[in-house]
């Protein structure tokens, strides 16, 4: 039988403790997921959830030393090393016997929350219903939303904690609007945690992920050829979900069209916050962002007749 101390899976240089340390773990792995872990060797009491530089590692306690023992030598011994989403993670006894800190990531407040969406598949709901949705409690700054095994996921981010914190009270365990979903959906159904994030890195706006605050950013192709970028396209193509956000097609070009000649022409309907012009297809788009999506519908309605003729401007 192969030693403990030749598993490449440990580093056996601690004594026996109630608190293992784990390395080697998923990006943003939540509490739940250690919980599952450890489940089958006995109660988790505490964790401490993505530490170290890169945020892959996290302690756990065990009600009892024992159970903690049970976990070390099952894995010391086994052929099928512990893994989370398919990672093998590696373990040893931590030099401490008890988590100090009572709060995992996810129970102190960031303005940063991490949302999984129950009841769905990763292309049912859109960035921009996630969008509407949040928006009502502040602004929402950048949003990015990935597949995990515990589902389809995403990270809101607010401006503060105080805001993150207000929407997280106010949505958790809540149902998506039906209204805003097609007809056949169930339930979807919100979790929400707080994130170790302060500062999400978009960079790219795509129907994977948003930067509402940077206009100038790249627009990733799959954005306008896939599930759309804006809420209301004005090219008279497929209809999205109703948003704040208007993606518009200028066709038929005489001249240079400009960000101050876009805002004269949208600031008759509301409000412009932010302007975006690039090229697609040889073309000129440009995303322009009200502070809501009334006035955006207004805006789309009206603009057809507008965009025809603005080289004229």
């Amino acid at each position: 039988m192969t030693s403990v101390s030749s598993q490449p899976q440990f580093r056996y240089t601690q004594p026996p403790s109630k608190v293992l340390h784990l390395r080697n773990l998923p990006w943003e792995c939540t509490e739940e997921e250690l919980i599952e872990l450890g489940k089958p060797f006995g109660k988790i009491v505490n964790t401490k959830c993505n530490v170290g530089a890169n945020r892959n590692q996290a302690f756990v306690e065990f009600a009892d030393l024992n159970q903690a023992i049970a976990m070390i030598s099952h894995y010391a011994s086994s052929l099928e090393p512990a893994q989370v989403r398919g990672k093998t993670v590696y373990l040893q006894y931590s030099n401490r016997q008890e988590i100090v800190n009572n709060k995992s990531t996810g129970d102190i407040a960031s303005n940063v929350l991490l949302v999984t969406i129950e009841g769905v598949e990763a292309s049912d709901v859109s960035i921009d219903v996630l969008h509407l949705v949040f928006s009502a409690f502040g602004f929402v700054h950048k949003i990015a939303t990935f597949e995990k095994t515990a589902g389809f996921q995403a990270l809101v981010q607010f401006s503060d904690a105080g805001t993150a914190s207000t929407a997280k009270n106010a949505l958790e365990g809540r149902i998506i609007p039906r209204y805003l979903l097609p007809e056949h959906f169930g339930p979807c159904t919100l979790k929400i945690n707080f994130s170790g994030h302060t500062d999400l890195n978009v960079k790219f706006q795509s129907h994977r992920s948003r930067d509402y605050t940077n206009p100038y950013l790249p627009v990733a192709p799959s954005a306008i050829d896939g599930s759309g970028l804006a809420g209301a396209g004005l090219d008279g193509k497929k209809q999205e979900v109703e948003s704040n956000v208007l993606l518009a097609s200028i066709e038929n070009m005489q001249y240079a069209v400009t960000v101050d000649v876009l805002h004269k022409v949208f600031s008759t309907f509301g409000p412009v916050q932010k302007i975006a012009i690039f090229e697609k297809n040889a073309g000129c788009q440009a995303l322009v962002q009200y502070p809501d999506v009334q006035k955006a519908i207004i805006s789309k309605e009206a603009c057809h007749f507008c965009l025809s003729t603005i080289a004229n401007f």
